[in-house]
């Protein structure tokens, strides 16, 4: 299993990173891609390297693509034309994209929500419903292969459901016996 991150300036650290790190933990390949060059500043200012730019990746490599929130990352995740490619390659492929926070805002943008249920944070809601079959409370929300998420405070939780949807559940529980998170 491969999984894409990108990194747009003023991303969620704790939506990036808590997915990067759980995935590795499952064995996942992981490939973290800045916008730009240089380490990516995020939204409470600390300052994250990724491994590689976008421009250096093929979208047909990649198994899952994981979009983080954040502002303003997420506005700059959707205005960059290479994102939208990456998604409609991954949407042609019948591949998998997962979106947190803010980020499933870009998915109703693009397409992405069309008869599926999906979750968001308030701040996106009325995008998301607008684009979504159905709108959810819930905190991880699946709906074929899109999976959508809350925000902050959900990150581990849907970071446990992607391992468990690429790895399965028992590989969910495997890790968790090392972290110990509440599920």
């Amino acid at each position: 299993m491969k999984v894409l991150v990108p990194l747009a300036p003023g991303f969620e650290e704790i939506e990036a990173i808590t997915v990067i790190d759980i995935l590795r933990r499952a064995g996942v390949e992981v490939v973290v891609a800045g916008t730009q060059s240089g380490p990516i500043p995020a939204s409470r200012n600390t300052r994250h390297l990724p491994d590689c730019l976008l421009d250096e990746v093929n979208a047909g490599d990649f198994d899952m693509l994981v979009l983080p929130g954040g502002q303003p990352g997420t506005n700059n995740l959707r205005a960059d034309p290479r994102v939208h490619r990456i998604i409609e390659n991954i949407q042609q492929r019948n591949g998998r994209i997962a979106a947190i926070c803010a980020a499933p805002g870009i998915l109703a943008a693009y397409g992405m929500l069309e008869g599926r249920a999906a979750t968001s944070h308030p701040v996106v809601r009325d995008e998301v419903t607008a684009r979504a079959k159905q709108y959810s409370e819930e905190r991880v929300v699946v709906d074929g292969p899109v999976v959508t998420s809350r925000s902050a405070g959900t990150a581990m939780e849907f970071a446990f459901k992607l391992v468990e949807i690429l790895c399965g559940p028992e590989k969910a529980t495997e890790v968790n016996k090392g972290v110990l998170a509440c599920l």
